[in-house]
């Protein structure tokens, strides 16, 4: 074996061996999204009206960056590991909390305002009872203590929080959890000149407008210390000393969007994600094993190793791995194999003109190599654009579908081709044979091109009319706004006593579903969050039959709108990069037109499917449609590179006959590659959960019109613009 042989190949293992010692142990090491172990995204709004005046305008630069810091220090006490804290535009704070699933808490501790105030009582009964009455006099409140009993404060505070120096949890008197106020040592002053002052009166502790206790100043405190008591929980005082000690935020926040996904429906992600690509993965094996024999076990080495590959990279880039970024490794296996499959092709071709098999390997690759390169491309096009414009789940599919697509074209193109210079060395008689299900066809697709124009118009046309009347019904709550609350029961519940249940809290109008393979399973759609007050009628109606909250999803219809707008235009930035990219690689007029026209086809026939199916268009499908978008280009992008070689080598045969002919010769290429990304996208759909059946629905659609729209638009399209 040659020198530089061995050296490529003791390289190749040194990589195998230094991946394999990054990932492991693997649970360890890879970092999973939320979707997956369960927590809470939140995206909060900073309430600037409070600074609205010129007086404070001044004071707006730093409120934000004021409130993430309180907010940090919140979520560092409330124990959160590896949290996520992060600024997103003029005023609003985005927070990822993984493996948070005690959302009320959660919230409550992040959310809390913390405004400490120290109000004297007025003894005025008179007042008092004009309070009552709805007049209020000048200067002073009319609030009620916990025991719901009316008291008049004097609305100047004669202390606020700001004079706490520190708070911890204690115990009152009867041995029940309560707060302990520490002041600063000024605090400690005013505090003891005001109690001197105000001996025998009541002084109320109003955290937030809302009073915590009221006691009677029997002396005065001079220590520096006061306590805030009440009917806590340990942890209601635990959190409460928390937001004290943390000081009260700047300004107001408000949550606009909510994704909270519990530990039981993490898990279940996991399983079925993992199961869905483990079913496709293995499909595509055992097929390259038997199609292709040795040239496909040499593939499936590659697509080995192409995970390995994607593991490291997600590892050693502390990327996170999301459900759809699961369903996206799938994805690139199902991709990966394309290279493969036409690398093996074009062997076969090679080997049919009686060339040698080492001649056979190498002008199989050099002349795969450009349709490789191109269609991968386009599909890394629109995943960049992913993690450029999306969020969370979205962002972590599109950095999984990045590094598959590189690590891909890595292995099917120099891995396999170190495999195949190995093995031909040894056995120079070598022989690949491979099996051939299907024959180069001779059908004439340019005879039949105007009517597939006409039907796909149709639909489209149709569709289109079907959306436009639809409307605002043809999007999810991630563009709408709303919320959406999946509940699972210990056992199968009834779904009228779910709505008697929830027409008492005001919500008959709530769409009701209940998943028909997990009767256990409720979804509940309504216009904004009541996963709490829903939570709290299930735990009083159902007290024998517990329901716990798997996922809730809240938008408000602020975060909606923008969250459309992005993802137009993530999907319009998609589709001209990867039109731009076609046009300036084949340098004409037509191919890009045709290519643009099969493009918009494919994405707009998926929508179509959508709209047909009533299946709302969230960030989910969009993230499908993009795929779509850089996946169905790939076979026009083969097709132009073989009419590309065929102009060339052909020169007496014509422009339609030339088309047929390159068309022809790929169908078999067109239908296996297809169908071995069928596997995972198939798989994903039966087996990947409720969470990407929709996902997998598009893929599906789109998969399908990408191979009609190359056979039957795109190359008949060239042939009709040439002519012109």
């Amino acid at each position: 074996m040659p020198q530089q042989l061995k050296m490529k190949a003791l390289a190749l293992i040194g990589m195998i061996i230094f991946c394999a010692w990054v990932i492991w142990p693997l649970q360890e090491k890879i970092n999973l999204g939320l979707d997956l172990k369960g927590g809470i995204f939140l995206t909060l709004r900073v309430d600037m009206s409070a600074f609205a005046d010129k007086a404070k305008h001044d004071l707006r630069a730093d409120v934000v960056e004021r409130t993430i810091e309180i907010i940090r220090k919140r979520i560092d006490q409330f124990g959160v590991k590896e949290p996520s804290i992060t600024r997103q535009g003029d005023d609003r704070i985005v927070v990822q909390l993984p493996g948070v699933t005690e959302r009320s808490r959660a919230l409550a501790l992040i959310g809390r305002t913390a405004q400490l105030q120290f109000q004297l009582v007025s003894d005025d009964r008179e007042k008092l009872q004009e309070a009552l009455e709805g007049a209020v006099a000048p200067g002073y409140e009319l609030k009620y203590d916990p025991e719901k009993k009316p008291l008049l404060l004097e609305a100047m505070a004669v202390m606020t929080g700001d004079a706490l120096s520190s708070a911890y949890v204690g115990q009152d008197q009867y041995g029940r959890p309560d707060v302990k106020l520490e002041f600063t040592g000024q605090g400690a002053t005013q505090f003891s000149n005001i109690t001197g002052a105000n001996q025998n009166r009541r002084l109320a502790i109003v955290l937030d407008n809302e009073i915590y206790s009221a006691p009677v100043i029997r002396e005065r405190i001079s220590g520096g210390k006061a306590e805030i008591s009440g009917s806590f929980t340990a942890e209601e005082a635990k959190d409460l000393a928390t937001v004290l000690r943390t000081g009260a935020l700047p300004a107001p926040i408000l949550v606009e969007e909510e994704r909270t996904v519990g530990a039981l429906l993490g898990a279940d992600s996991i399983r079925s994600g993992l199961w869905a690509t483990g079913i496709g993965t293995v499909g595509i094996f055992l097929f390259m094993a038997v199609y292709y024999m040795v040239g496909g076990a040499i593939a499936n080495i590659a697509l080995l190793l192409n995970i390995l590959l994607v593991l490291t990279a997600l590892v050693i880039m502390k990327a996170t791995l999301t459900l759809p970024g699961i369903a996206g490794l799938g994805l690139t296996m199902g991709m990966a194999v394309d290279a493969n499959v036409l690398i093996n092709e074009r062997i076969r071709e090679e080997l049919k003109l009686g060339k040698s098999i080492r001649a056979a390997i190498t002008n199989g690759y050099s002349r795969a190599f450009p349709a490789i390169f191109d269609s991968n491309i386009t599909t890394l096009i629109a995943a960049m654009l992913l993690v450029w414009l999306g969020t969370g789940p979205i962002r972590g599919f599109g950095y999984t579908l990045i590094i598959g697509l590189i690590a891909s074209m890595f292995t099917a193109i120099i891995v396999t081709r170190l495999i195949f210079d190995i093995l031909t060395f040894k056995y120079p008689h070598l022989t690949l044979k491979m099996l051939q299900f299907l024959p180069e066809t001779k059908f004439d697709f340019m005879k039949i091109r105007k009517m597939c124009y006409t039907a796909s118009l149709v639909l489209i046309l149709l569709g289109i009319a079907l959306f436009a009347k639809k409307g605002e019904g043809n999007y999810g709550i991630d563009f709408t706004g709303g919320a959406m609350h999946e509940f699972q029961f210990a056992r199968a519940v009834s779904i009228d006593a779910v709505r008697l249940s929830l027409k008492e809290l005001g919500l008959a109008d709530a769409l009701i579903q209940q998943d028909q393979n997990r009767p256990e399973v409720v979804i509940i759609r309504t216009d904004k969050n009541y996963a709490d007050e829903i939570s709290a009628a299930f735990a009083g109606q159902f007290a024998d039959n517990p329901a716990q909250i798997l996922r809730v999803e809240s938008v408000g219809p602020v975060v909606g709108k923008l969250l459309k707008k992005n993802a137009a235009m993530a999907l319009g930035f998609s589709l001209l990069a990867i039109c731009l990219y076609v046009w300036i690689r084949f340098r004409d007029f037509a191919y890009g037109v045709a290519g643009i026209a099969a493009l918009f086809h494919d994405v707009l026939v998926a929508i179509v499917a959508c709209t047909l199916t009533g299946r709302p268009i969230d960030l989910l499908i969009v993230t499908a449609l993009m795929t779509v978008a850089g996946y169905s280009i790939n076979d026009t992008i083969v097709i132009y590179d073989r009419m590309r070689e065929n102009l060339r080598m052909m020169r007496k045969l014509s422009l339609g006959e030339i088309i047929n002919l390159s068309v022809n010769q790929m169908m078999s290429r067109t239908i296996l590659t297809t169908f071995t990304f069928l596997l995972i996208v198939v798989s994903l759909l039966q087996s990947g959960g409720e969470v990407l059946h929709n996902f997998a629905f598009v893929l599906l659609v789109g998969c399908i019109s990408g191979v009609y729209s190359t056979v039957f638009i795109a190359s008949p399209l060239v042939y009709a613009l040439e002519k012109k």
